[in-house]
This record gives C-alpha cells, sequence and structure tokens, in this order.
C-alpha cells in the first residue's frame, strides 16, 4: 500500500489538522505528566530548565531522556550515557522501516521532517491508521509533532517548578522505575517475552557485580534481545 494523497490546501488544512489532533489528543495527555515527572528529575539532577529544552528538542525519546538524567545523577561517564542512549533509541530504525511502506516516493525533506518527530505511541497510532485506511502523511505529520509540542513544553515545566518541589516528593524519584515496569508489563504477551525479561534480570545482576563501571546496562540489553530474537526465531520455525 502506497500513499498518493494530493498536498494539501486551504481547503482542506482544517480537515488534516482536527484529524491529525484527534488522534493525537490520549498521546498527548500520557505525555504531560510523565513529561512533568522527567522535568522535575532533570531539574533535581543538577540540569537548567534551557537543557532540558534542548535535551528535548534535540532527542525527543522520553525512555533515553529518564535514563540520560538517571546515569547524570548517578555520576555516570559521558561515554557510558551516549552509549546507552543510543543502544536504547536503536528500536526506531525498525519502526521508520515498517512506516516507509506507507510513506514511498517522498522528498527527503518531508522524511527528515516527520522521522524526527517518531516515537513509540506516534508510531503505534499512525501505523495503525494507515493500515485502516483514510490516513495520510501529513495527517501523520500533525501527529508527531502535536505530540513533540506538549512533550517539550511539559518537560520545561517541570524543570521550572521543580525548585519548588521537595526532593522526593510526590514519588516523583519513582518516575523512571514505575514507567519501564508498566513498559515491561506490557510487552509480556508471551512465554519468550517473560523468559527474555527474567533473563535480562539475571545478566544484568550478574553482570553488575563481576564488572565494574554502567555497561551492565548495555551489555545485558543486548544479550538478552540477542537470545529473545533466536528462540523466537526457533519457535516460528518449530510451528
Amino acid at each position: 500500500m502506497q500513499n498518493h494523497k494530493p498536498k494539501p490546501n486551504s481547503e482542506n488544512t482544517t480537515g488534516i489538522l482536527r484529524d491529525g489532533a484527534n488522534a493525537a489528543w490520549p498521546i498527548c495527555l500520557g505525555y504531560f505528566p510523565i513529561g512533568l515527572a522527567l522535568g522535575v528529575l532533570a531539574q533535581k539532577a543538577g540540569l537548567p530548565w534551557w537543557a532540558v529544552a534542548m535535551m528535548s528538542i534535540l532527542v525527543f525519546a522520553g525512555s533515553a531522556q529518564f535514563i540520560c538524567v538517571a546515569m547524570i545523577a548517578a555520576g555516570a561517564s559521558t561515554p557510558a550515557i551516549i552509549l546507552t542512549t543510543f543502544v536504547i533509541n536503536l528500536r526506531h530504525v525498525l519502526m521508520s522501516s515498517a512506516l516507509a511502506v506507507y510513506l514511498q516516493r517522498i522528498s527527503r525533506r518531508f522524511l527528515a521532517l516527520y522521522s524526527y518527530g517518531i516515537t513509540d505511541e506516534s508510531f503505534a497510532v499512525n501505523l495503525t491508521r494507515f493500515r485502516e485506511g483514510g490516513w495520510d502523511r501529513y495527517r501523520a505529520l500533525v501527529v508527531n509533532h502535536l505530540a513533540n509540542s506538549v512533550w517539550i513544553i511539559a518537560t520545561v515545566c517541570g524543570a521550572l517548578v521543580g525548585q519548588f518541589v521537595p526532593q522526593g516528593a510526590l514519588g516523583i524519584d519513582y518516575a523512571l522505575t514505575g514507567m519501564f515496569i508498566c513498559l515491561l508489563v506490557f510487552q509480556l504477551q508471551g512465554r519468550i517475552y517473560i523468559l527474555t525479561g527474567l533473563l535480562a534480570a539475571l545478566i544484568s545482576v550478574i553482570w553488575y557485580l563481576l564488572i565494574p563501571g554502567d555497561s551492565y546496562i548495555v551489555g545485558a540489553s543486548m544479550c538478552a534481545a540477542t537470545t529473545g530474537y533466536f528462540l523466537k526465531r526457533r519457535h516460528r520455525r518449530s510451528q
């Protein structure tokens, strides 16, 4: 399936914005409290509001930003932070590949603008809409950048009000752990996924005890993900 929708004009721009906003508002609703929590945590880690704004503008990846802030607060080295966030964000390559089917023969400028706003949530919404039909690249672009705008505003607001929030108040320090527990639970959709999660936990603990530094995060993730891939591949062949 390919996208041959014409370029929008003044007559249908309103409809495009309305459809994109209708699809994006659940994402924005979820982004705001999480973005506030990230901003507060970043402020407590010593980052000024403008640094939080630049992080959200240049990175725009919630999980990577949470991990970056946590590693900064823990005193991790710059190479460890860069490598960790790089590995975490590699999933964007797979998401972009899946969306590329619906974005063929489109200018590189548009693709660059569109790819900047791809996240787990916008990917899921747009991919579903593309598959259902009646969706085009302009509506998908609205979803991406409306969510992006809300995320930037939320993180900056969190950084600005963070100075008025006592350390550890409202369970904010638990926001990172709670978010990843939720993400993990939603991924446990079969025995292979559960086994991969347990393997990642086991490897990370052993790695942490035996090898000094912060490499256990990347090492456990890569080892468990690779093992899970081969287990799933073997399971499919046996069916």
